[in-house]
This record gives structure tokens, sequence and C-alpha cells, in this order.
């Protein structure tokens, strides 16, 4: 189980059976604190991730850079020739399950419009209290899920 952010575009491939794979990279962050120095201190991981067939057409058509997302799957660790005649290897979340947790355009809604909620506030404290209306994102009605 992970929760992450896309690091890139999800890439497909489709297969003549009809068949189709996706697969984009997430990157998920530890944040402590260092004992010896008292500093924050965060560690990036990036993940490779493989989802497939109908699962992988809807994270196409739904994600995109910088989207944060709930995967769960299982750990495959893949082994290849690489084109200098090494092998190469590596590790792969295969996707069973997905959940979308925010799009790039709900973040940046919920950033500009808590810049603004700040920004009225600094800007005029003589001013009487007045409630600020809220802008709530979009919902896409149109999710499969």
């Amino acid at each position: 189980m992970l929760i992450g952010h896309l690091g890139d575009e999800v890439k497909m491939h489709y297969f003549e059976g009809g068949g189709s794979i996706g697969r984009f990279p997430i990157a998920t962050n530890e944040t402590y604190t260092s004992k010896q120095t008292g500093e924050r201190v965060t560690n990036t991981e990036w993940h490779n991730i493989v989802v497939r067939n109908k699962a992988a057409e809807i994270c196409e058509k739904y994600l995109s850079k910088g989207d944060k997302i709930y995967v769960e799957g299982r750990l495959k660790n893949r082994q290849w020739q690489g084109e200098d005649g090494n092998t190469r290897y590596t590790t792969e979340v295969h996707v069973q399950d997905f959940t979308f947790l925010s799009t790039k355009k709900e973040s940046m809604a919920n950033a500009q419009a808590s810049g603004q909620q700040q920004q009225s506030q600094t800007e005029a404290p003589t001013k009487t209290a007045e409630p600020t209306p809220t802008v709530e994102p979009e919902q896409d009605d149109d999710l499969p899920f």
C-alpha cells in the first residue's frame, strides 16, 4: 500500500489482443527531525507502478504528473538484458486497487483559494468581519467508480 504523487504522465502500451498496460512512477516522502542537527529531513523514494487493461485506461484518462494517488498491489521483480549486454533488475508494484486522492488541478485550486483568503485578511484588518465565500473545486461526475 502506497500513497504518493505521480512523477510523470501514465505511459501506455497496447497489445494485439486488446489488452493494455500503463506504467508511471510515484514518489513517497518520509519526513522526520534529525536528532543530531534538529533539522527536518525529507527522504523521497520512487516506485514503479504498473496497471493493466481497463484500470490502465482510467489512470491514463484522469491522472497527470503531480496528482496524489493511493495504490495497493503486489511487488514483482523483473530482469532483462540491457542494450549494453548487462543484466538489469527492477522492482514494480503491480496494482490490484487504487484510489485517486487529489488531482493537480484540485491542489492548485485549494492553494489559490487559501491564498486569496489570507490576502484578504491581511489587507483590511479594520473591516468588519464578513463571511468570505469558499470556492469548492468542481467534482467530476463522469468518474467510472
